[in-house]
Parts: structure tokens; C-alpha cells; sequence
């Protein structure tokens, strides 16, 4: 069986502020570390024979703590990067969907149509090239929720929390996500 455990990173002060992320790089905050030291101990006991990260270093330092928890080198990899929010980058989300009703609408943001293409065409390549796994695939709210909209229609819209991590199994040649948005406590 095929099994991927899609993780998003730990806080940044733009997560706790309620600001766009996107192409800008904030490292993780004291929450963040304290979060992905809990997740790398959950995902390591899945027992990954890969980690994959987004290039932004909040993703990368998530990516790295589980790599180093798990005994597994950690891997950087530009097709599991952000939503480009464009000239919307670092601005308060509500701000943005007040003035143009959605982040969506906002001029100059990375369409979600093409956040989801991206999404799916980086997780099967992925997964071919590092199948069978256990695979850890660290990225971001807008990316995950973008894959796990197409494996599962139910999931429609469904955030992400920070450290969070999905659990996608190919079965019988279907993808299925078995659990979403799990934190460790």
C-alpha cells in the first residue's frame, strides 16, 4: 500500500497575526517550534522513508525536524510551494476580504484553479518517484487544501491548522484520505 501523511508546518507570527503567507518566507515562531517538535515525533513513528518539503523555510524547518526524528534525510522541493498571493503577500486576510469580498478576487493572486493543478500534478509525480512510502510531504494550508479537495469532494474548503498533518492512502488504485487535519497534543 501507498501512504502519504501530507503535513502543513509549524506557526509563523503571519499565522498568529491572521496575515497572507504565500511566497514570503517568516520562520517559524516559538509556537511553531513547539508544534512541529510534537509533530515530528507523531510522523516519525509512522515510519517515513522520505520527507518533502516546500523551499520556504517555515516548511523547511518542520520538514527537517521530522527528517531528523524519523532518521531520514530531508528533502527540498519547489512543487510544494505556496499559493502566490502576488501584491497581497503579508497582508491581513480579512483586510483583503473586505475590500474585494474574497482573497480569490484580489488582483494579482494565484488562481485556485491553478493552486489545484499544481497541487495534483506535484503529489502524483511525488508519489511515483518516492512510492511505496511512508512519504511525509510537507507544504502549506492553500496547497493541502487545494490536493485534498480533489482526493475527497467532502473536504471542500477545509482548513489546515499550523503542524497539522492528512493521512492519503492509495487503495485498490484509488486515493482515499483516511485523516485530516490531525494535531499532536
Amino acid at each position: 500500500m501507498t501512504r502519504v501523511y501530507l503535513a502543513r508546518h509549524g506557526r509563523t507570527a503571519f499565522n498568529a497575526e491572521g496575515r497572507l503567507r504565500g511566497l514570503s518566507d517568516p520562520p517559524l515562531d516559538e509556537v511553531g517550534l513547539a508544534e512541529v517538535a510534537r509533530l515530528a515525533q507523531v510522523l516519525a513513528a509512522k515510519g517515513p522513508t522520505a520527507v518533502v518539503c516546500s523551499p520556504l523555510q517555515r516548511a523547511v524547518s518542520t520538514a527537517e525536524a521530522i527528517a531528523a526524528a524519523a532518521g531520514v534525510p530531508a528533502s527540498v522541493d519547489l512543487r510544494l510551494n505556496d499559493r502566490d498571493y502576488g501584491p497581497m503577500t503579508g497582508h491581513p486576510r480579512a483586510e483583503v476580504e473586505k475590500q474585494y469580498g474574497s482573497v480569490d478576487a484580489a488582483p494579482g493572486v494565484e488562481p485556485r484553479a491553478a493552486v489545484a493543478e499544481r497541487a495534483k500534478k506535484a503529489f502524483f509525480e511525488l508519489v511515483d518517484e518516492l512510492a511505496p512510502g511512508p512519504i511525509v510531504l510537507v507544504s502549506h494550508d492553500a496547497f493541502n487544501q487545494a490536493l485534498l479537495e480533489q482526493l475527497d469532494p467532502s473536504l471542500v474548503r477545509v482548513r489546515q491548522r499550523t503542524a497539522c498533518w492528512n493521512q492519503l492512502s492509495l487503495v485498490d488504485g484509488t486515493w482515499r484520505v483516511d485523516a485530516y487535519d490531525q494535531v499532536a497534543e
